[in-house]
């Protein structure tokens, strides 16, 4: 079974999780683009939807769910996002989709986060894919020489401006064996918007898709 045919079993296992009537946090990548297609089959009648990235909320206005802003729908029931890694302790690397500040808005705002990933995404310890961090153009250099110091190897990821308008540096070469602490420091580092680890608030759901169906992992 390919990755992909994983991630739309993810995908589909997380609408069991939707409450109907429910304003639904809906977050960024190809794994979430599988969830809003089944969505959008499935009719699950929403409130609507606020989304963490100008990509995602195209695909909801395609499928006819209503896109509303963070600021006016307030607290949110769920939220639904994929994952570049994680752990088996639910602690997650994202943002190789660029979204990452939206996506920790949208998840700190919301009582449950469910992470769909296919099996390929789950490892023992972060740092195996490149750590996102979205900076302020003017303190790119800066951010990097700090970056550098805690032992990463940061690149401009050529080309690639957020929807905030800012850069994003990707740390290779991290071995990070204790994201909560990490995530904190990097946060700390002056010119630094935020980066994609989420451990501070990781999901609370798990949802693995594999060749032998879905696993469910929770705290």
């Amino acid at each position: 079974m390919s990755s992909d045919q994983q991630k739309q079993r993810a995908a589909e296992a997380a609408l069991a999780y939707v409450p109907e009537g429910c304003v639904l946090g809906v977050g960024t990548g190809s794994t979430v683009n599988h969830f809003i297609a089944a969505l959008a089959r499935r009719r699950i009648p929403l409130a609507g939807a606020v989304s963490s990235s100008e990509a995602s909320t195209r695909l909801l206005r395609e499928a006819r769910i209503d896109v509303l802003d963070l600021n006016s729908a307030g607290d949110l029931e769920l939220y639904v996002d994929g994952a570049d890694e994680a752990t088996r302790h639910l602690q997650l690397i994202k943002g190789g989709g660029a979204a990452l500040t939206r996506e920790k808005i949208v998840a700190a705002a919301s009582r449950r986060f469910v992470c769909i990933v296919d099996q390929s995404k789950v490892v023992d310890v972060l740092g195996r894919f490149p750590l996102p961090v979205e900076v302020i153009p003017m303190a790119r250099s800066y951010v990097a020489r700090q970056l550098v110091k805690l032992g990463g190897q940061p690149v401009l990821r050529e080309g690639v401006t957020t929807d905030n308008g800012n850069a994003i540096l990707d740390v290779h070469n991290l071995a990070i064996v204790d994201p909560l602490a990490l995530e904190t420091e990097i946060n700390q580092i002056a010119g630094v918007v935020c980066n994609g680890l989420f451990a501070r608030r990781r999901a609370d759901v798990l949802l693995i898709g594999a060749t032998s169906g879905v696993e469910v992992l929770k705290p």
